[in-house]
């Protein structure tokens, strides 16, 4: 599928797959300059880009970056970012540092993943009575850890 790619700032770079089976494509800072994040710092980090998906029943979603978040604690503040297929505004990643040193990003990191879903609307229906099922109300754990 086509994801035409505006370029907002000169630095930017359109996302890239690093292998031909990578299912999410890296996303760049697009920073000025380099920012360093104490622990538990956040900080929004622009991409310098905006998109336009050839299709409206996908959605872009942002996941962070498993190398990023497990070596240096530098994950997404907001868990996953979602990209609606009609938003044209610039793409920005909130990302927090949950390790225990400061980081630094600079521009022309690789700072999260873009990857591109198919979206199926619901139809969200008032109902008196819910169909029994073996898991029933639990929740939070209870299928085990």
């Amino acid at each position: 599928m086509q994801i035409r790619c505006k370029k907002l700032r000169q630095n930017a770079k359109l996302p890239e797959y690093k292998t031909r089976s990578s299912a999410g494509a890296d996303l760049y800072a697009a920073l000025d300059g380099p920012i360093t994040l104490a622990p538990m710092d956040r900080a929004v980090i622009p991409t310098g880009i905006a998109v336009s998906p050839e299709r409206e029943d996908v959605v872009l979603m942002i996941a962070a970056r498993s190398g990023l978040a497990v070596k240096q604690g530098v994950t997404l503040s907001n868990g996953v970012g979602i990209i609606d297929a009609d938003y044209r505004g610039e793409i920005a990643v909130g990302v927090v540092n949950l390790g225990k040193e400061s980081v630094t990003l600079s521009p022309g990191d690789r700072i999260a993943q873009l990857l591109v879903l198919p979206v199926c609307a619901g139809i969200f229906v008032e109902a008196d009575i819910l169909d029994d099922t073996d898991r029933g109300t639990g929740g939070f754990g209870s299928t085990g850890v």
